[in-house]
């Protein structure tokens, strides 16, 4: 069972037809469209939903950023890559995320990734956020429309990417080659290292290509999140803004 709270969560796991328990809202909410078409789903599917004093969503949440909703959630079977290679949509779009350890940079990445299109994103099991009901919320419920395959080795996990004809870009600030410089209208794994130490020695070499953003400021580079969207749009860019 998952719990996630927040508006968009929460209705974005609704729209998606996961299953759920029960819905918990906050006495006295005020009726945003978004609280309208959450309690509306509710009726529609005959989920119970629950009123409660913003206190007891808190303790729900384990945090006060609920916006006085969460719901019970079922758990979503963990998709496998070999499957998930295999419903690429043409060319495929990938993000592999290296160590990234902030679940609200986790949460940035995968809405960045489902805005562009992406099939997939590959996160490795150790030493890496999860998908947390906090990275869940900062994702704004991208997350429950995106395939995220968690591997126990993301270097063989590149490996096999690579077998099937997914050029494997790596972002790195020393690199020689400019990020733009590089087409993607090929089937394209995007790989962003962590916030601290970027790609490990045995990810970069994993990869097809290493890029880097230039900067122009007195900065040496963006944050994680920051320089994952810039590349995933200058991908749809390249691909002419396709919706897939």
């Amino acid at each position: 069972m998952d719990i996630l709270y927040g508006r968009n969560p929460v209705l974005e796991a609704l729209r998606s037809g996961r299953g759920v328990r029960k819905l918990v809202v906050a006495d006295g909410l005020a009726g945003d469209p978004r609280l309208r078409e959450i309690l509306g789903i509710a009726e529609a599917r005959g989920i119970s939903v629950e009123t409660a004093p913003r206190g007891r969503l808190d303790d729900i949440a384990h945090t006060e950023h609920h916006q006085g909703v969460a719901g019970y959630f079922h758990s979503r079977p963990a998709p496998r890559l070999d499957r998930v290679l295999a419903a690429c949509r043409p060319p495929a779009l990938l993000l592999a995320l290296d160590g990234i350890q902030d679940p609200q940079n986790l949460g940035a990445l995968l809405r960045s990734a489902e805005a562009v299109g992406a099939d997939a994103v590959i996160l490795p099991r150790h030493r890496a956020a999860g998908v947390t009901p906090a990275a869940v919320k900062a994702s704004a419920g991208a997350s429950e429309h995106l395939p995220v395959v968690v591997v126990p080795n993301l270097a063989q996990a590149l490996d096999r990417i690579g077998q099937v004809g997914i050029w494997r870009v790596g972002l790195a600030a020393e690199a020689e080659g400019r990020y733009d410089l590089v087409d993607y209208r090929e089937p394209t794994a995007i790989v962003i290292g962590s916030e601290g130490e970027g790609l490990r020695p045995l990810i970069r070499r994993s990869c097809d290509h290493l890029v880097r953003l230039p900067m122009a400021g007195r900065i040496a580079s963006l944050n994680a999140a920051a320089a994952g969207a810039a590349i995933l749009y200058e991908v749809f860019r390249q691909r002419g803004f396709a919706a897939r």
